[in-house]
């Protein structure tokens, strides 16, 4: 069967290249049937293959932002793959005096002009992938020696591929061997981070594109971000205000101070501290009148690291932060919600985090971007923790039966128009009993169609998950949009072999808040975990401390697995497929456990 599905994929997936003499099929992002060039507001409005604004822009912002905006900053492609070696090819545009030009005097043509390739694993965990390089009319990359597999499958990984930050693509192509698998992503259905900001946001002076912060804080959060970073340019112009309000955004990021500091106000067409202050203002209240609710995010001078030598540019950041925060005072005081504020003392930039006292080092993009997760997960209330039952993450431990990626988007489309009256979340326990959205496969799809479809409970449940995988899908929407009546938990078994008791109870409790913030109506039962043969004790012993937390949180518990044990303490064999699964028959005692949960008899 694996063989099969690998073929599948492999044929699938490169009807749309073509091969050179070397045996390497070569994709192009542009010629696919469905948008893979993430970080791109307005797909189907581009100008050019890699812009990021849309073409009617060009008459609406100034000369210099629509040549910014050819630039590729931000723009991302994922893609799945089990090559050993990946190639990368493309044309660059940025030139003087005829000439090609790749780098700047602060920073490199990595930076400039590369590409950056991240690779995440089965489990979610975050790799880098070291390339070699060359620039010229064709510029290229080559990720070799690669290991290609994870320890549960051989059907790769996923991939994404960070474009040049200060260069435009003319055209790009990746590589991989005609035998490899290849299978491009499609732009992920979240909402975006979108971030309007300077030079600094654009990316500069990081020394690849995957160290810009808007990159780094895009993979922390694991949310797609739109830069809207225009190097010189950040000024809050209405005409980019008012194409944010287009952007149906998680949360709008303002950070246009390094470009507003009173040296520069005249050629912004500032005046005097009021002017800017009003600026402020207006493009707050521009985002507002568009939408009640996002998040709104005012940034301030993170300073510059050369300031306690130069008392002329402390006064410049002081200045430019004191006349914002005025405006963020006035702006909260007139009843504009959800308008928060990071501060140059949670940025907390070193003397060593600045290439030229301007412009952030890699250490400085670190710490620009650990400051950023920390006020967005207070704002979106994405908590965090330092366990792995506490850092949300995506998985991908068993493709041959079924897509993790795109079971979220089934659920995402679900939330918004099905309305489930209830959700399990659960691991393949439940997701491979029946129900809606549907599996590839049920072990005792009668029961669950007979009582739980009628009565609205879909299966929010996947195969393989660990309570940090379910964290992260309530983080990503699967819950929003709709109010449920009953949401049932049962979450933990897949962690029993990583993590201590201490460490799961830890996660169920992040994923319990989580779940209480976006479904305050809900009524939530925390289930203990189904005893499963060689845990018989262990679960026990971890049940009362899920009874425990389900009291300190407030919520109901239950636990099914009565049926399940001998007199003995061991589970009963033959209600089991393989110790851990239920059979048909064991099925039909957890339904009845199931039953009286949601009301039904």
């Amino acid at each position: 069967m694996k063989k099969l599905l690998i073929l599948f994929y492999t044929l699938f997936s490169f009807v749309s290249f073509a091969q050179d003499k070397d045996n390497i099929s070569w994709w192009n992002p542009v010629n696919n049937s469905f948008h893979v060039i993430e970080g791109q507001a307005w797909p189907n409005e581009k100008a050019t293959p890699y812009a990021r604004l849309p073409a009617r822009a060009e008459a609406e912002v100034s000369d210099a932002i629509w040549n910014l905006s050819k630039q590729s900053a931000g723009l991302m492609i994922r893609f799945r793959s089990n090559a050993s070696e990946i190639k990368v090819r493309y044309g660059t545009t940025k030139s003087h005096k005829g000439e090609k030009v790749f780098e700047l005097n602060h920073m490199p043509a990595t930076g400039v002009s590369g590409v950056d390739l991240y690779a995440i694993d089965a489990d979610g965990n975050e790799l880098w992938c070291a390339g070699n390089r060359s620039f010229g009319d064709t510029c290229q990359f080559d990720f070799n020696r690669l290991n290609p597999i994870d320890a549960y499958h051989k059907m790769g990984r996923e991939y994404r591929l960070y474009l040049p930050l200060y260069n435009e693509v003319s055209w790009l192509e990746i590589g991989v061997d005609s035998d490899a698998i290849f299978t491009p992503l499609e732009t992920r259905k979240e909402k975006p981070i979108v971030i309007y900001g300077t030079s600094i946001a654009q990316g500069a002076c990081a020394s690849r594109p995957g160290m810009a912060w808007t990159s780094i804080l895009g993979r922390k959060m694991d949310r797609p971000l739109i830069n809207l970073g225009f190097s010189g340019n950040g000024r809050l112009d209405a005409p980019i205000i008012d194409l944010m309000t287009e952007i149906d955004a998680k949360v709008w990021v303002l950070d246009c101070l390094p470009n507003l500091i009173p040296d520069a106000w005249e050629r912004s067409g500032i005046y005097k501290a009021e002017d800017l202050k009003q600026r402020i203002i207006s493009a707050v209240k521009g985002l507002r009148s568009k939408n009640a609710n996002t998040p709104i995010l005012v940034v301030e001078h993170a300073g510059y690291t050369h300031s306690l030598m130069s008392e002329n540019r402390k006064d410049q950041y002081e200045t430019a932060n004191k006349v914002q925060k005025e405006a963020f005072i006035q702006l909260k005081s007139e009843g504009i919600t959800n308008l928060y504020y990071l501060t140059k003392e949670e940025i907390n930039l070193s003397i060593d985090d600045m290439v030229d006292g301007t412009h952030p080092s890699d250490l400085g993009m670190q710490h620009y971007a650990e400051a950023y997760e920390n006020k967005l997960r207070t704002i979106l209330k994405e908590a965090k923790g330092i366990v792995s039952t506490t850092i949300p993450v995506t998985q991908y431990r068993e493709p041959g039966n079924y897509d993790w990626e795109k079971r979220h988007n089934q659920l995402l489309e679900i939330g918004q128009s099905d309305t489930p009256k209830s959700v399990i979340l659960a691991n393949s326990i439940v997701h491979y009993w029946g129900g809606i959205p549907r599996a590839n496969m049920a072990r005792e799809e009668n029961s669950w169609e007979k009582s739980f479809t009628p009565a609205g409970l879909r299966n929010y449940a996947y195969g393989w998950d660990r309570i940090e995988n379910v964290i992260w899908r309530v983080y990503h929407g699967e819950l929003d949009g709709f109010d449920a009546e009953n949401i049932l938990v049962m979450i933990g078994t897949n962690n029993i072999h990583l993590n201590s008791n201490e460490e799961i109870i830890a996660g169920l409790k992040m994923l319990i808040d989580a779940i209480k913030e976006r479904q305050p109506k809900a009524n939530i039962r925390l289930m203990g975990l189904l005893p499963r043969r060689d845990y018989e004790e262990r679960i026990v012993t971890l049940n009362v401390s899920i009874a425990a937390l389900a009291g300190d949180s407030n919520v109901a518990y239950a636990d099914l697995g009565q049926g399940f044990v001998q007199e003995n303490g061991k589970i009963k064999e033959d209600l089991f497929s393989d110790g851990l699964h239920p059979n048909e028959q064991g099925y039909l005692i957890l339904s009845k456990g199931v039953k009286p949960l949601l009301g039904l008899k």
